[in-house]
């Protein structure tokens, strides 16, 4: 919901493959920022409270330059990529691929996975990376689904990585919840998908207060130590890992949870598991 809302608000453009724009007048360019700017506001009708940020042009291919945009409303913000013509008159609004990298390379080069918890095999033809708040409902019934019929469906053909990427604008105890799971991974690897599980099992009977005692208690009776656990949440010793995972997030463009890579292909929220394993079997059959 809110990654629609935010294309509302921001005007992004639908996914209807690339368009052109009409050329500017003569003697304007979209190679200036300016010009830029007041031509795409009227193109994408984004209102005044919407800031934009036009980055450099940047050689592309030959003839085109790329140009990113930054968009900003509040707490909210997206980018867009555009092409402009070397001469400055034509823009293009689009995606643009390599045929020789996988369609989802800019995605795949961001996705830095080594040190992440996950189940499945490690050699996997298929990685799916979930970004997740453990706070989030629809990711609580997201992972039910993804722990207890991906093992049973396809044991051998995917991996699941988990990425914490707590929205605590409206989840007030989402990232300590995301401190301590990284608390427990450091400590015990394999125990990180048992407080996963528990975390989203219990998830409306946490709240700030009672968090880390529960926490705590869950740790006992698991033969964790408990007195370093405890340290480790005090110390907030794992929020390096935890913001690398949301800065992470933001390079990829989340905003939402969940939000998840399939190979490097976006799906945003929860994807229905009849649809997901149908995407999984497609790209089996499809590899890139």
């Amino acid at each position: 919901m809110f990654a629609l809302v935010l294309a509302l608000l921001l005007g992004a453009p639908l996914a209807f493959g690339g368009q052109l724009a009409h050329a500017p007048t003569p003697g304007k360019s979209a190679l200036n920022k300016e010009t830029l700017e007041t031509y795409l506001r009227g193109l994408e009708l984004w209102p005044p409270q919407v800031g934009v940020r036009v980055g450099d042009p940047k050689p592309f291919i030959r003839g085109l330059y790329k140009v990113e945009v930054h968009l900003s409303s509040g707490p909210a913000s997206s980018d867009l990529t555009y092409y402009v013509s070397t001469d400055g008159k034509t823009v293009i609004r689009g995606s643009a691929y390599n045929i020789d990298h996988s369609p989802f390379q800019p995605e795949l080069d961001h996705l830095k996975l080594e040190h992440q918890p996950s189940f499945g095999p490690a050699g996997a033809p298929l990685t799916l990376a979930i970004f997740s708040d453990f706070e989030c409902p629809i990711c609580r019934e997201e992972a039910k689904e993804i722990r207890a019929k991906v093992p049973a469906e396809f044991p051998r053909e995917v991996r699941v990585v988990f990425a914490d990427f707590p929205l605590e604008a409206i989840h007030p105890w989402s990232k300590a919840a995301a401190l301590a799971g990284r608390c427990v991974y450091r400590q015990n690897a394999s125990a990180f998908w048992d407080y996963h599980d528990w975390m989203f099992e219990h998830q409306l009977e946490n709240n700030p207060g009672n968090l880390r005692s529960r926490i705590l208690d869950w740790a006992v009776s698991k033969h964790l130590n408990g007195e370093q656990l405890a340290a480790c949440i005090d110390m907030r010793a794992t929020e390096a890992d935890v913001d690398a995972e949301i800065a992470m997030g933001k390079r990829l463009h989340v905003d939402s949870t969940p939000t998840s890579f399939l190979n490097g292909r976006p799906l945003v929220g929860q994807v229905p598991w009849q649809n997901l394993s149908q995407i999984f079997k497609l790209e089996l059959e499809h590899p890139q």
